[in-house]
């Protein structure tokens, strides 16, 4: 029953919105607000593949599991069902758009959502909704906490203004220190408002043990890809900032040095927002390397898209915090090669910070597609085994180093604490 209601929502995400907010002065639900449960309204732009997304249902999952309650609002997208199934609310609203008139509206329909909830803290996950949130809480006078998963752009003054609503929560968290550190230098904002906690991640749901032969061999046919032929995958929206150019770049380079037998996949969705996969189609035309890459599409089944392949290469030109896709692949035991801004030293153990013999995967400055080549052609120049062997150490680091239980109870916590200062408690 649950999955039919999830599915119902997700096909008619308008019409959820019209159900939950018909007009400002809506009566609250009954049975909302349980005696010493906290109700987190989330706002996050889309609900489909990326970071902010995935981190929604992330904190959806431990608010519902510790008997607590999230409401998600959203534009929507295929994560709508999930979210549901795991005790989530969904309301659907436009919060990605930039409109200022339909921002203002939606700060107008969560200012009485917030108000009719008896919502104790507003969590924004991205910009856009991240403004319309802002206003929400604070007329609600509500504790206000923004998430970054990635370091925005700033291309000139009017940029710096519209990433500064995530810096104006009564807590600030990053995914990562580097991301930590990057905040603190373009806004000065202070430790006590600061908090790293990074993205949660489901070890058990990439296990290379619990892949079977057949969905390998089912996700390389759907690929084309022949017995001997060394998958690198590239995992990722298909956006420019993940770096899908750079390594086109750098397949011209591999082919140019007499590599063969090897196969680059594109995984990422397209969300059509951009012009930026027809220019990539151009690219591989014009270096020539149609027989060396595919654009296959968002997978259904990562991993085994990991397990059908011998590397994987992630080149993003921003600082991205924790990439939960690098942590799978080193989950999968499949060696990395990483741009510096997609992930840091804590996360990729690469020379020259550690020896060879222990390292995990190799790190390259972004941009720089000769020493992305070079990185993808050492792991290539190595035999099997030896590329097994990096890739069984990144389990062994992943194992050993990400505890999803501690930033559970970590982020809970920062929950708890803010709520104590809530009108709504």
């Amino acid at each position: 029953m649950a999955s039919q209601t999830a599915a119902r929502n997700h096909e008619s995400p308008v019409q959820e919105t019209g159900d939950a907010l018909p007009g400002l002065e809506m009566p609250a639900p009954a049975n909302r607000n349980l005696s010493g449960k906290l109700t987190v309204l989330i706002a996050v732009p889309t609900l489909e593949s990326g970071a902010a997304d995935y981190g929604a249902l992330d904190l959806v999952k431990l608010l519902h599991e510790a008997g607590h309650r999230p409401i998600v609002v959203s534009t929507g997208g295929r994560l709508v069902g999930q979210v549901m199934a795991h005790g989530g609310e969904f309301v659907a609203m436009n919060v990605a758009s930039k409109n200022p008139l339909v921002m203002m509206d939606c700060a107008r329909k969560l200012t009485a959502l917030v108000r009719q909830r008896k919502c104790h803290v507003v969590h924004a996950l991205g910009r856009a909704p991240g403004w319309s949130a802002y206003v929400a809480a604070r007329v609600n006078r509500r504790p206000f906490v923004t998430s970054w998963y990635k370091g925005f752009r700033e291309q000139n003054a009017f940029k710096h203004f519209y990433n500064s609503v995530m810096v104006r929560g009564d807590r600030v968290i990053a995914a990562s220190e580097d991301l930590a550190d990057l905040i603190r230098e373009r806004y000065r904002t202070p430790p006590d408002r600061m908090q790293v906690l990074p993205s949660s991640f489901d070890v058990a749901q990439f296990d290379p043990a619990s892949v079977s032969a057949e969905r390998v061999s089912k996700i390389r046919q759907a690929w084309g890809v022949s017995k001997d032929t060394r998958v690198i995958l590239a995992p990722g929206r298909m956006v420019r900032r993940k770096g899908h150019h750079l390594i086109v770049q750098a397949a011209q380079r591999l082919k140019a040095s007499g590599f063969k037998d090897f196969l680059i996949v594109f995984t990422g969705e397209d969300q059509g927002r951009t012009s930026y996969t027809g220019d990539l189609w151009d690219l591989i035309a014009t270096t020539n390397t149609n027989d060396v890459i595919r654009l296959a599409g968002l997978t259904g089944d990562l991993p085994a898209a990991f397990a059908a392949s011998s590397i994987a290469v992630f080149a993003s030109t921003q600082p991205e915090g924790t990439a939960r896709n690098i942590l799978a692949a080193q989950a999968m035991g499949v060696p990395v090669v990483a741009s510096d801004m997609s992930a840091g030293p804590d996360i990729v153990l690469a020379p020259p910070a550690i020896s060879e013999d222990r390292m995990t995967g190799l790190r390259f400055s972004s941009r720089d597609t000769a020493a992305l080549a070079a990185a993808l052609s050492k792991l290539l120049g190595l035999s099997a085994d030896g590329r097994r062997a990096i890739g069984a150490r990144g389990r062994d680091w992943i194992l050993s180093h990400h505890d999803a239980q501690a930033v559970a109870e970590r982020t809970l916590g920062l929950y708890v604490s803010l709520a104590a200062t809530s009108p709504a408690a």
